[in-house]
């Protein structure tokens, strides 16, 4: 399974994206899957409102449907959410000790929009976000970010943005650059906005959230390949 993990990691991002997705969930799965008789992987899903499923009955937030969709594509994984409402990266920080209990085995980060909200000088939100990487220790790491607006000004716009790939290849972490990028791959931002968000115009409703999943339950899959491979 490790050489065919590294393989999935040395692959040319431009071939693999030229996979079928389909056949791309099916090679993620079967690893994340795991030999037989091998422990189910708990993923702490560590964010905000976007995680926590603001907005939304029970079993129509994100983790939810994360938990859904890799128990349809066999991925033997249970995600705990540790998601709270209107939390910053300061404060998944503070509660990033109490979140790592002994039998999670990976961290997925979610965190930085409250951040952006309140303009919080981006330098502190890449200490926060850093101290997280390095509280996780050995455990595998998907960080998810959000892109910032232009209102702040282009340094800020510019000095946010880079701390998500810049963090997650100094920590080896998995990388989604955007938690809602997904809801405009295909629409405009207008027509995204009204199809899938709900009348707040910033948290996902059931469908956007389905979309959402759709993009990121891979790459959940990936996080417990790397899990299953070590």
């Amino acid at each position: 399974m490790g050489n065919l993990v590294g393989w999935m990691r040395g692959f040319g991002y431009g071939a693999w994206a030229r996979v079928n997705k389909a056949v791309q969930v099916g090679l993620v799965a079967a690893l994340a899957a795991g030999p037989a008789g091998a422990e189910t992987v708990t993923v702490a899903a560590l964010g905000d409102s976007l995680t926590a499923g603001y907005g939304l009955p029970d079993g129509q937030g994100f983790v939810p449907q994360l938990q859904a969709w890799l128990d349809a594509n066999g991925v033997d994984a249970e995600v705990l959410n540790a998601g709270v409402s209107g939390d910053t990266t300061a404060g998944g920080l503070a509660r990033l000790d109490w979140t790592l209990t002994p039998e999670v085995d990976a961290l997925m980060v979610a965190l930085g929009g409250n951040d952006l909200l309140r303009g919080i000088d981006p330098a502190t939100s890449r200490a926060n976000l850093a101290a997280i990487l390095e509280g996780a220790g050995e455990r595998p790491v998907l960080l998810v970010g959000l892109p910032a607006p232009a209102n702040y000004g282009p340094a800020f716009q510019q000095a946010f943005d880079a701390m998500y790939p810049e963090l997650a290849a100094k920590y080896d972490a998995l990388l989604e650059e955007s938690f809602l990028g997904p809801l405009t791959a295909e629409l405009d931002a207008r027509t995204a906005r009204g199809r899938y968000m709900q009348g707040d115009g910033i948290h996902p409703n059931r469908e956007g959230v389905k979309v959402i999943v759709e993009t990121l339950g891979p790459r959940v899959a990936e996080l417990v390949a790397r899990v299953a491979a070590e």
